[in-house]
C-alpha cells in the first residue's frame, strides 16, 4: 500500500507524476478542468493527457456551434428587409416565407422548439428591442394568413404568439387599434376577435420604465408592474391613470429611445419613486 495521497483521485499510490505547466495550459484550454493539482497519480496523469485530445474537439465543436448561432443572428436583418419589401410590393406569400425564415433562425439561436419562442428568451438587454421586430412579424403574419382558409391553423398560432411579444413593446397600443379595426373586413374574424380579448387579458409593459432601464425584465420595471396590478386597477382613479398611461406613454417611450440621454435622470427619478413610495 502507497503512501502518498493523489490530490486529483484521492487514491494511494507509491509516487506522484508531476504535471508541468504547459500540459496544465493544455488541459485548461481543453475546458476538462479549470485547474489541476501539480502532482497526481500515474491513472490520472494518463487520463488527463489522454482526455486533452477529446476535450479539444468539444471545444472546437461549442465554438463551432456558437460561431453558427452568431451568423444567424446577423442573418436575421436581411430576412426581416426582404420581407418589408415584399410587403411594400404586396407579395404577402413571399412575405410569409421570410418571416417564417426570420422565426425559425429565432427558434435556431435561442434553441427553442417550433413555436415556443417566447419574450424571456430575449432577458439579454441588447436584444429587448428585438421585441417589438418579433410582434412586428407576428401581426403582418396574422394579416396574411387571413387570406386563406387553410392558412387557419397558423393564423392562430400568430394570434397567439403576438399576444405573448406585444405586451412588451411599445407598439401595444397602436396594433390592438389596427386589430379592431382590421377585424371588421377580416375573412376569419374570429381570431381577431380572440387575439384581441387575449391581448386585452394580457397586462402592456411599463413602457417608459422599460425604456429608461432597456430591459422588460428589469427589477424596477417588475415592481412597477406589480404595483399597477396590484394597487392602480384596484381603483376607478387608477383604472383612470392606467387607460391614459397606455395612452400617452408609447410615444414618450419612443422618444427616449431617439434621445438616450434623457434615460438616466429618468431612472434616477423611477429609483426613488420606487424606494420612497412604493416599498414604504
Amino acid at each position: 500500500m502507497g503512501e502518498l495521497q493523489c490530490p486529483n483521485c484521492g487514491k494511494k499510490v507509491e509516487e506522484l507524476q508531476a504535471i508541468d505547466s504547459a500540459l496544465a495550459a493544455k488541459i485548461a484550454e481543453s475546458g476538462i478542468a479549470q485547474s489541476v493539482p501539480p502532482q497526481v497519480c500515474m491513472s490520472c496523469f494518463t487520463q488527463l493527457a489522454g482526455s486533452i485530445g477529446r476535450g479539444s474537439i468539444l471545444l472546437a465543436k461549442e465554438k463551432a456551434k456558437e460561431q453558427k448561432k452568431l451568423m444567424l443572428w446577423k442573418s436575421r436583418v436581411n430576412l426581416i428587409k426582404k420581407a418589408r419589401q415584399c410587403m411594400t410590393e404586396k407579395a404577402f406569400s413571399d412575405a410569409a416565407v421570410q418571416y417564417e425564415k426570420y422565426i425559425k433562425v429565432l427558434e435556431m439561436v435561442f434553441e427553442a422548439k417550433p413555436g415556443e419562442l417566447s419574450p424571456e428568451m430575449f432577458k439579454d438587454s441588447a436584444r429587448t428591442q428585438e421585441l417589438t421586430v418579433v410582434a412586428s412579424v407576428y401581426w403582418d403574419l396574422l394579416r396574411i394568413y387571413d387570406t386563406s382558409e387553410k392558412y387557419g391553423e397558423r393564423q392562430a398560432l400568430a394570434a397567439k404568439k403576438l399576444t405573448q411579444f406585444l405586451r412588451f413593446t411599445p407598439i401595444y397600443p397602436d396594433i390592438l387599434r389596427k386589430a379592431e379595426s382590421f377585424s371588421k373586413s377580416a375573412r376569419n374574424p374570429a381570431v381577431f376577435k380572440q387575439f384581441l380579448k387575449m391581448a386585452s387579458d394580457s397586462k402592456g409593459r411599463c413602457f417608459i420604465a422599460t425604456a429608461a432601464f432597456d430591459n422588460p425584465f428589469a427589477q424596477e420595471v417588475l415592481i412597477l408592474q406589480d404595483w399597477r396590478d396590484r394597487t392602480l386597477e384596484k381603483t376607478p382613479m387608477g383604472c383612470l391613470f392606467v387607460k391614459l398611461y397606455y395612452r400617452f406613454s408609447p410615444p414618450i417611450a419612443a422618444l427616449m429611445d431617439r434621445l438616450p440621454f434623457l434615460k438616466a435622470p429618468i431612472r434616477t427619478a423611477l429609483r426613488l419613486f420606487i424606494d420612497r413610495a412604493l416599498r414604504q
